[in-house]
């Protein structure tokens, strides 16, 4: 059974917890991502992640200017990060359990890929 490691995606977009909400959308449309995963600020810190989910539901439905807007204010942080050697039933059950479409990977402590649902149904 394929593992997190053999599911995730591995071209993984950063964006810095400051950086406006329309940079946050422009660089998600130039990569072609759905998910930006938010930098540390320092080593001690936890990653965050923002998602399409997350502009349309706290700045499109509330008409809030994107460009007012900073990351921070919307990412989800700390973030539920899957060990690459799970196999693919408990990633499935867990990204189910806490009600996640995507996940990132982190090995060798550093996030490494995201595995997302479209990721599992595409192994499956």
């Amino acid at each position: 059974m394929p593992t997190a490691k053999d599911l995730m995606t591995t071209e993984v977009v950063m964006i810095d917890g400051s950086a406006t909400v329309r940079e946050a959308i422009d660089l998600m449309k130039s990569e072609g991502v759905r998910c930006l995963i938010v930098d540390r600020r320092g080593p001690e810190d936890a990653y965050g992640i923002v998602t399409q989910r997350d502009i349309v539901y706290e700045v499109v439905a509330w008409s809030r200017d994107p460009e007012q807007i900073r990351v921070h204010e919307i990412m989800t942080k700390p973030l539920v990060v899957i060990n690459k050697d799970l196999d693919m039933r408990h990633v499935a059950r867990l990204m189910a359990n806490v009600g996640l479409s995507r996940a990132p990977v982190i090995f060798d402590e550093k996030i490494q890929g995201v595995v997302s649902v479209t990721d599992i149904m595409n192994a499956i």
